[in-house]
């Protein structure tokens, strides 16, 4: 029983409301005699009944509220803080596709449930044999099914199996399984025998024993929606996985001060010189709006123009950082200077020895690879920050693929990196006055300091004091990243170069590619940074190909 509050002063008097509370009746102690102890049960399922509504039958719907139901193949996973549903639940009928893409989708709707046709599971078993991503998914996948039905081992509850028995609280709804034929009518066109046909079948009659439910097909199969759309019923695809909807707002690191930036910040702002830096700390509407390692510039015609990056914030308030100009030939990086505004952002991060995670996204000809090169061989043979560079990329063919190639790792990887062996010779060009031999030695030197390595073999190694370049990131799913991520090790930096546009892998989009998920999750993280560079440099040809084609 909690204590009345101490007096503030002396002789003052308790409240008639703490008098009373003091005086309250105590709840009965339960009597350990009342009645003889039972032996003690492990029980190691909770009942189902704790979990479901009795009164409820799995094909009753929840009573609709005003606000429409938000389409939960849209939710994002993970959040603890969910509100209550804002209409019926939806009975979502999942195509093999999308369990062998995101091995975790049945956790992934929310409050809704979620029904698997037997054909389901009979291409899940088909596909679990092999060392493939597709393999390995699948497998997963009965594993996860297999956990959930280990506490009905006769036959499966009327009110379906509760996804949250196996710990996942994001998941409300209920899993149900085809435990009996259906007899659909189907158009004597699509074959009876293929299983996506039958999936479709299994959504139409599902629609007609449960005309009060919402019945939804969910697959990542492009065709098999539109057949289903033909036939009227309802198909989305999975969601998901998508880091964004709309590619284009993704985080591009960059933003444009106001033009009034002076006249609203400048009477609160404070301003000091540091280790050869400006620094200005602002506060105002628009320190909200700003991450960290974020750079901002104003331009403005009769105005000095304004390049920073935000340094800190606490609070209401900002610190931005003026840059070191790498557009001015003094401050080259192995003989490379800035041509644009985001390159100049660019070798910021890039030589910043405090961002140990890069990202630069980009069109081609933008000078990605160049000026990470440039930047990891002036770290590593000229400031000897690190050791040395390790160069890897996914080995996604853009055509036909050529067959196996003879030689050693490297050799077999060197075909793939024609951009590097291109971005050397330019390097090499810029070293004028060391004359014929003196560029020969220098390229003996900066190829011993520059290794290529595969991505199959990256599981378990640890990088120390590595400068990390993954080149063509945008063909790696999520997975891949943070298999490669997580192999840095102390003193490692890594750099992700790539260009949403040019996706090669048949499987992912600029929505689900891991590059995507890495920009979003890593921004305003204090040791990363990201650049959207927009201009091409590479020459007028490519700059114009770029656009028109």
């Amino acid at each position: 029983m909690p204590l009345p509050k101490p007096p503030a002063k002396k002789a003052t008097i308790l409240s008639l409301a703490d008098i009373d509370a003091q005086a309250a009746p105590r709840a009965a102690k339960r009597s350990s005699k009342a009645e003889p102890a039972s032996p003690a049960v492990l029980d190691l399922f909770d009942p189902v009944e704790k979990h479901l509504p009795v009164t409820r039958p799995p094909q009753q719907a929840r009573p609709a509220a005003p606000a429409p139901a938000k389409s939960p193949a849209r939710a994002r996973s993970g959040s603890s803080r969910r509100t209550a549903p804002a209409g019926p639940k939806r009975l979502f009928v999942l195509d093999t596709n999308v369990l062998m893409h995101d091995p975790m989708s049945l956790f992934r709707f929310d409050e809704h449930d979620i029904y698997l046709p037997m054909v389901t599971l009979e291409e899940l078993d088909s596909h679990k044999r092999g060392m493939s991503e597709v393999a390995r998914n699948a497998r997963q996948v009965s594993r996860e099914l297999d956990a959930l039905v280990a506490g009905h081992p006769g036959q499966m509850p009327e009110e379906g199996i509760p996804l949250s028995r196996t710990g996942h609280r994001e998941a409300g709804g209920h899993l149900f399984f085809q435990t009996q034929l259906l007899n659909v009518e189907l158009p004597d066109s699509l074959p009876r025998g293929k299983a996506d046909n039958q999936i479709l079948g299994v959504v139409r009659a599902l629609r007609e024993q449960h005309p009060e439910r919402d019945v939804t097909l969910v697959s990542k199969d492009i065709n098999m929606r539109i057949k289903a759309r033909a036939l009227g019923l309802p198909a989305e695809d999975y969601y998901n996985d998508k880091t964004l909807d709309d590619v284009d707002l993704l985080y591009t690191g960059v933003m444009a001060l106001p033009p009034d930036f002076w006249e609203r910040h400048g009477k609160t702002m404070e301003s000091w010189q540091q280790g050869g830096y400006t620094y200005y700390r602002i506060s105002g509407p628009l320190v909200p709006s700003l991450l960290i390692n974020q750079f901002v510039y104003l331009e403005a015609p009769g105005v000095a123009p304004l390049y920073a990056k935000v340094t800190e914030i606490t609070g209401k308030t900002a610190v931005l950082r003026t840059l070191k100009e790498y557009t001015h030939q003094k401050n080259a990086v192995w003989g490379v200077v800035a041509r644009n505004r985001e390159q100049n952002f660019a070798l910021n991060l890039l030589m910043d020895p405090e961002c140990d995670f890069v990202t630069l996204t980009g069109t081609a000809g933008t000078g990605k690879t160049l000026m990470t090169l440039a930047a990891g061989l002036s770290q590593v043979l000229d400031e000897r920050r690190y050791t040395e560079i390790i160069v890897t990329r996914v080995t996604v063919p853009v055509g036909e693929d050529i067959g196996y190639l003879p030689g050693t790792e490297e050799e077999k990887m060197s075909p793939w990196m024609g951009a590097l062996d291109d971005n050397l010779e330019v390097l090499a060009k810029a070293d004028t006055g060391a004359g014929e031999w003196g560029r020969a030695a220098t390229n003996e030197l900066v190829r011993s300091k520059i290794k290529i390595k595969s991505l199959n073999f990256m599981r378990g190694r640890t990088f120390l004091n590595k400068y990390v370049i993954i080149d063509e990131a945008q063909n790696l799913t999520p997975k891949q990243m943070k298999t490669l991520i997580t192999r840095a090790g102390p003193g490692t930096k890594i750099v992700c170069l790539g260009n949403l546009a040019q996706i090669d892998t048949p499987y992912l989009t600029e929505g689900s590619s891991g590059l995507t998920y890495v920009v979003d999750r890593f921004k305003g993280w204090p040791h990363s940074g990201h650049v959207t560079l927009a201009r091409g440099e590479r020459s007028r040809l490519a700059d114009f190909a770029s656009d028109v084609l």
